[in-house]
């Protein structure tokens, strides 16, 4: 997974995210700035989620995106 086209886009792919996973704020998204361990940190923290099912979560969320 070429997670560095996320990271180049951030400020494209945060509308995305923000669909996804709507109780994360905008400030939120700023701290985040692209990097993958903090986004996963993030829902794991708004939603109460665990660690795998969040990687998971992530990864078909990013392969459904047309890039």
């Amino acid at each position: 997974m070429d997670w560095n086209r996320v990271q180049g886009n951030w400020k494209q792919v945060k509308g995305k995210v923000k669909e996804q996973w709507g109780n994360l704020t905008d400030d939120d998204l700023d701290v985040i700035n692209g990097q993958r361990d903090q986004l996963e940190g993030k829902i794991q923290e708004r939603y109460g989620l665990e660690k795998d099912r969040v990687r998971q979560d992530v990864d078909e969320w990013y392969n459904r995106q047309t890039w």
